[in-house]
């Protein structure tokens, strides 16, 4: 593997989760007002605080069948009570639980040679049902959806509920940098990853694009150019000139929404990385003060422009002061050569 491409594919998964840990604490904050009360303009990694000032926790339930739908834990009792934050344990620089989800995927990846979707349904299930295996007080929708169809004795390929929301993307930027070597195989290592989770024509849709502008950008291609090449049906030219003339605030919050939902959370990742390609920093920053699910379009416009940028672009003190930094850079180590291993003619980029 060359040098350039090499730092593209590391820019790409170091911004994934840079986009996540550093909107992590003003995440799902609507009352851009508040945000700025609570937490100034965020540049850099900061800690959550109670109470948030746009929680809804109060109103979200989840109650297992059994034991094996118990993934809550001791943070159950924290579920129903106001103003709680939805990460209010992690840290400054820690990532949100689907984030914490794409390292182990990464292990699988490693110890498996290609994509084995068995295999991380396995340690998905071991992780989420390990008390102690995160300290994230929010577990999304379709984590609970997926585990009350487990606890019903559902076979594991089929308990994905049907979801519309861009957490779905979270895990896109890890396949394709292990993947960037055979597109084809990443698309459907892409489709098959949703697939396991999502339930849901709009997620698979965004995903492939998703997938296509990122190999491209690893293969070489300008990231503005492969935007409009792999997903002009979700942003085009015409919207990114239109788009341009208003501050973000305007764009994600008027022209689209700054919700979790496919249909607006998308165009609205691409549209940050279109406006700020080749400025890893000032978009991630940009796309954490606009609020709303700003983790998972956090990981969607990290990888973007990490991929666009390579890890050379993106800013020291983001990789040093990412929470478990040390644990993901040997990671990244033995997943630069797990790459380098499965680019021989003999390996199947996916395992069977």
């Amino acid at each position: 593997m060359d040098e350039i491409k090499r730092d593209r594919l590391t820019g790409l998964v170091w911004g994934s989760f840079i986009g996540d840990a550093l909107a992590m604490p003003v995440h799902w904050y609507y009352d851009r007002a508040a945000l700025t009360r609570d937490y100034g303009c965020v540049r850099d990694f900061v800690a959550p605080k109670n109470p948030h000032a746009d929680s809804i926790l109060w109103r979200s339930e989840y109650t297992p069948l059994n034991e094996r739908g118990d993934i809550l834990h001791d943070q159950a009792r924290h579920w129903g009570q106001r103003g709680i934050h939805y990460h209010q344990f992690l840290q400054a620089g820690e990532n949100t639980l689907n984030l914490q989800l794409a390292k182990v995927l990464i292990d699988s990846l490693i110890e498996r040679g290609g994509y084995d979707a068995d295999d991380y349904l396995q340690r998905y299930i071991h992780f989420m049902l390990t008390p102690g295996q995160h300290r994230d007080t929010y577990v999304e929708e379709y984590h609970r959806k997926f585990f009350t169809a487990y606890a019903r004795g559902t076979a594991l390929r089929k308990c994905a509920g049907s979801d519309i929301h861009i957490g779905g993307l979270a895990h896109v930027g890890v396949l394709c940098a292990f993947l960037a070597g055979d597109a084809e195989a990443a698309r459907a290592a892409v489709r098959e990853h949703i697939n396991l989770t999502h339930r849901s024509d709009e997620v698979l849709a965004a995903g492939d694009a998703l997938g296509r502008i990122l190999c491209a950008v690893a293969a070489g291609a300008d990231l503005r150019e492969a935007i409009f090449e792999h997903a002009s049906d979700w942003f085009s030219k015409r919207k990114a000139e239109q788009w341009s003339r208003e501050p973000d605030e305007v764009v994600i919050g008027h022209r689209v929404s700054p919700a979790c939902y496919i249909e607006d959370a998308f165009p609205a990742s691409l549209y940050l990385a279109w406006k700020y390609a080749g400025d890893f920093e000032a978009g991630v920053i940009a796309n954490t003060n606009v609020g709303g699910d700003n983790c998972h379009r956090g990981a969607v416009v990290g990888a973007l422009l990490g991929a666009g940028a390579g890890i050379d672009g993106i800013p020291a003190r983001f990789i040093g002061h990412l929470h478990d930094a040390a644990l993901l850079r040997t990671q990244l180590d033995h997943f630069i050569r797990a790459l380098a291993a499965i680019r021989t003619p003999a390996a199947p980029a996916i395992a069977e």
